[in-house]
């Protein structure tokens, strides 16, 4: 596949996966704050109003996880551009997935000043979360796991 081909598949992931992201994380909190409810052994369904970053560090620290954010995106982007010849097609679908899920937490702390939290696990202590939260967990480990494999070939 041609660096051209790469970039529009780069381009096209990041837009899919954004909208996705956004268009079910408005779903959710409509249907959650309208009043529906689910609740079983794994998970519910807990609107929060988050204005930290993960595990609720950063609390209140709206405008440096912005900057943090746009710094995280552009690097991202610089290394996708800057190695669109080498870089392989899984490696970049999970680098899209990682940046739809930062720019989609970006999105709502620029848009509301917090990040909608709504999925709760039950059947462990763990925080709270959203979609653009595991977008960016499944790019990270799946990147992490694609760069050890590369590095034991």
């Amino acid at each position: 596949m041609n660096k051209a081909s790469k970039f529009i598949y780069f381009i096209t992931c990041y837009v899919f996966f954004i909208f996705t992201d956004l268009y079910l994380s408005q779903i959710m909190v409509e249907k959650i704050t309208g009043g529906y409810t689910l609740s079983n052994p794994v998970f519910s369904l807990n609107y929060v109003k988050n204005t930290g970053a993960a595990f609720s560090i950063l609390q209140d620290s709206r405008e440096l996880l912005i900057i943090l954010s746009v710094v995280a995106l552009v690097l991202l982007a610089m290394y996708v551009i800057n190695h669109l010849k080498s870089i392989s097609l899984k490696m970049c679908f999970f680098i899209t997935i990682l940046s739809a899920g930062i720019a989609g937490n970006l999105h709502e702390r620029i848009a509301l000043g917090y990040v909608r939290d709504y999925f709760q696990l039950n059947f462990i202590h763990f925080p709270v979360f959203n979609i653009s939260d595991i977008f960016i967990n499944v790019g990270v480990i799946a990147l992490i796991i694609l760069i050890l494999l590369k590095k034991t070939k």
